[in-house]
């Protein structure tokens, strides 16, 4: 069974830490699809993951443009998984179901520990998600680190 992993984001902005992380995922290498709500948030993502270091490039496309489902890495805020992603990473309050994790390898809950909203919303979401038997894993960030905090086993 697949697990969810929230990343309590206290130290960096999503933009500073999501190219790090799909940098490891896509050094498995598995496909992965990021979803948010707000397409507009989205874009602000895209220009960041194409900015984000010099000497890198981190290949990857935004919902609607060319070729979605051949993208190894997709934003998007729509629910279909179309560039078969093993991998889902939230951002912005996008949901998931029990059900859905049970399709990725892995799903990955990014959330902004400065803002209350975010931090209620993840908080609703390891209660559910863990009440429905996923198992779930807790990371936050300390002095520049992800640092696990809490883990929850499948029952």
């Amino acid at each position: 069974m697949a697990e969810v992993y929230f990343y309590h984001l206290t130290r960096s902005r999503l933009d500073q830490a999501l190219p790090d992380l799909l940098e490891k995922v896509r050094a498995k290498p598995w496909r992965a699809l990021v979803r948010g709500r707000d397409i507009e948030k989205l874009k602000q993502l895209d220009t960041a993951l194409w900015q984000y270091k010099e000497d890198s490039f981190l290949a990857h496309g935004l919902i609607g443009e060319n070729h979605d489902s051949d993208q190894p890495i997709l934003l998007t805020n729509q629910l279909d998984n179309v560039n078969h992603a093993e991998i889902l990473l939230l951002t912005d309050g996008a949901k998931t179901t029990p059900q859905e994790v049970a399709l990725y390898t892995r799903v990955c809950l990014m959330f902004d520990g400065n803002t209350e909203t975010e931090l209620t919303a993840a908080r609703t979401d390891w209660k559910a998600l863990t009440d429905a038997g996923v198992p779930a894993q807790y990371w936050a960030q300390e002095d520049g680190r992800w640092t696990k905090k809490a883990e929850k086993k499948a029952d």
